[in-house]
């Protein structure tokens, strides 16, 4: 057996003993941020009340919560994307939450209607060569899809749930019919097969390999304020655009959380949803994962947020947005985006 795979069976069963526990709250997140671990300190120093977590990626803890049914020990679900809370809900594996509190700070278009509530945001830029292109040459995503972007453009895979999402607006915003077109131009001026995550994406945009391609905002932020000399290197050479500024908006995406359906410490799953969007939270998620807060408006100490935080943003509804993922998936299929 693998040394992760012994790790993580260890970490479950440390963490199914610590459920009996007194004054517990039991967390599944497809998150792995150092941020997360401060935030739930600073919760059991403030309530008493200790997290226990699991953190994996968004199907394995979809599966996990599936087998366990409900007898599953978990209380909180957080997913870092739309279409994964869209699915979760989909399931049924969410409680109604009612606290106004919460519906106060957070907008309405990044809720569902009780079932969760996000967290924070991230947009998702187009990142090109400076050496090749300007600003002027792109406002919009369907620009990427333009001749003079031919063997230019790179992406991660359109199956990872960020593209999925992203190609899910464009559904809402442009139509099927200019989406499928869009997703084709896109596979004809590709410089090579999807690979690689939104990081990988920006370096070879800096490295001179490709043109221009698509990241989450957070990847590009986290560059720029990094002081290593890779990633001081990878972005001397790389620009960026918010599209769509003069239409729709630029896509953005949630990081939400929703207390699950048979949460076996429901008092206690209710003051860690309520904490995690107090402005003081929200500030932290900011300041250690370098994306907008869920509260609109709120200033945090991370300056390159704060400078980039002035952008029309697609006001689509987050739970439409997931809606399209299975559209959106048969497009990508059907053009041969892979």
């Amino acid at each position: 057996m693998r040394l992760t795979t012994l790790i993580y069976f260890f970490s479950c069963l440390l963490f199914t003993v610590n459920t009996f526990a007194r004054e517990v709250v039991n967390v599944y997140t497809s998150r792995h941020y150092a941020v997360d671990k401060e935030i739930y300190e600073m919760f059991t120093k403030e309530t008493g009340v200790i997290v226990r977590e699991i953190s994996a990626k968004d199907q394995i803890l979809l599966e996990r919560l599936k087998n366990e049914g409900a007898t599953s020990p978990a209380d909180v679900l957080i997913l870092a994307d739309a279409a994964r809370l869209w699915r979760a809900t989909r399931r049924g594996l969410f409680r109604k939450y009612e606290n106004d509190e919460i519906d106060r700070r957070i907008p309405k278009s990044l809720r569902s209607r009780g079932n969760w509530v996000g967290l924070t945001l991230r947009a998702r830029i187009i990142v090109f060569d400076k050496r090749k292109f300007t600003k002027e040459d792109f406002s919009t995503y369907s620009d990427l899809g333009k001749p003079i972007f031919k063997n230019e453009f790179c992406s991660r895979s359109v199956t990872h749930p960020y593209m999925l999402s992203l190609l899910s607006s464009l559904i809402l915003n442009l139509g099927e019919n200019k989406a499928t077109n869009l997703s084709k131009n896109l596979v004809m001026n590709q410089a090579r097969k999807p690979q690689g995550g939104d990081t990988d994406q920006i370096r070879a945009v800096g490295a001179g390999e490709c043109g221009v391609a698509l990241t989450n905002s957070y990847y590009l932020i986290r560059l720029m304020r990094s002081s290593k000399p890779r990633d001081i290197e990878s972005v001397k050479n790389v620009g960026f655009v918010f599209p769509n500024q003069k239409t729709s908006g630029t896509h953005i995406n949630v990081t939400g959380a929703g207390i699950l359906k048979n949460a076996p410490n429901l008092t206690n799953a209710n003051l860690f949803l309520e904490f995690l969007t107090e402005p003081e939270t929200q500030k932290l998620f900011a300041s250690g994962n370098n994306e907008w807060p869920a509260i609109q408006g709120l200033a945090t100490s991370n300056k390159i947020l704060n400078k980039l935080s002035k952008f029309e943003k697609d006001k689509l509804d987050v739970e439409a947005i997931g809606s399209k993922q299975f559209t959106a998936q048969r497009i990508a299929d059907q053009v041969g985006w892979q």
